[in-house]
C-alpha cells in the first residue's frame, strides 16, 4: 500500500505543479493577447481529472488488489509517457496550458515531439489513465477513464483545432500530421 500512496502523491504533486504553471502561462498569453476557447467544457476536464485521484483511491482501498505482475511493463509506459510529457511541454514553453489558449498570428510549434504528432500530451494522458490503475489492479478505474477520457478527447481535440484554425497557420504547420500515431518520415523530415 505504501508505494501506491508515493506513486499517487508524486502524481498529484506532479498535476498541482503543472497547474501553477499553467496559471503563469495563462496570465502571460493573455497579456499579449491570447484568446481563450472551450470554457464551457473544460469544466467537465478538470473534474474528470479529479475523479481520476478519487475512484482510483476508492477502488484500491476497496478492493485491496496487489500491484500488478506487469508493473514492469506499466511503469515502462508511464515512464516513456513522462519523458514525451516534459519534451512537449519544454518544446511548447510558454504557449503550453491546461486550457485552449492561443495567441493569434504565431507560428504554431513544430519541434519537440510535435514533429512526429499533433497532440502528444494527449497521448500522454490517454497513456496514464490507463496504465497507473493497470499498475495497482485497478481495473475499473482504468476502464472507466479511459472510455471517459475518449469521450472528453472527442470534445476537446477538435475544439482546440478550430481555435488554432480560426487563429493561425496550423492547417500549414501539420498538414497530414497524425494526432496521436506518429508519422516517423513526413514531409517536415529533412
Amino acid at each position: 500500500m505504501i508505494p501506491f500512496f508515493i506513486f499517487i502523491s508524486v502524481l498529484i504533486f506532479q498535476r498541482l505543479l503543472e497547474l501553477v504553471i499553467a496559471r503563469k502561462n495563462e496570465k502571460w498569453l493573455k497579456e499579449q493577447g491570447a484568446i481563450e476557447f472551450g470554457m464551457k467544457h473544460y469544466q467537465f476536464i478538470v473534474l474528470m481529472h479529479s475523479l481520476f485521484f478519487v475512484v482510483l483511491f476508492l477502488e484500491k482501498m476497496t478492493f485491496s488488489r496487489e500491484v500488478s505482475v506487469f508493473w514492469p511493463l506499466f511503469a515502462a509506459l508511464f515512464v516513456c509517457a513522462q519523458t514525451i510529457r516534459f519534451w512537449a511541454l519544454s518544446s511548447l514553453g510558454r504557449y503550453w496550458n491546461t486550457k485552449i489558449i492561443v495567441l493569434p498570428n504565431v507560428e504554431v510549434v513544430r519541434r519537440g515531439p510535435y514533429r512526429f504528432i499533433k497532440h502528444p500530451n494527449y497521448l500522454v494522458v490517454s497513456i496514464e489513465l490507463l496504465v497507473v490503475p493497470l499498475m495497482f489492479g485497478a481495473y475499473i478505474t482504468a476502464c472507466l477513464f479511459t472510455i471517459l477520457n475518449i469521450l472528453v478527447l472527442s470534445i476537446r481535440i477538435p475544439a482546440e483545432e478550430k481555435a488554432l484554425r480560426e487563429l493561425t497557420e496550423y492547417e500549414g504547420s501539420f498538414g497530414s500530421c497524425n494526432r496521436f500515431l506518429p508519422k516517423l518520415l513526413n514531409k517536415y523530415d529533412n
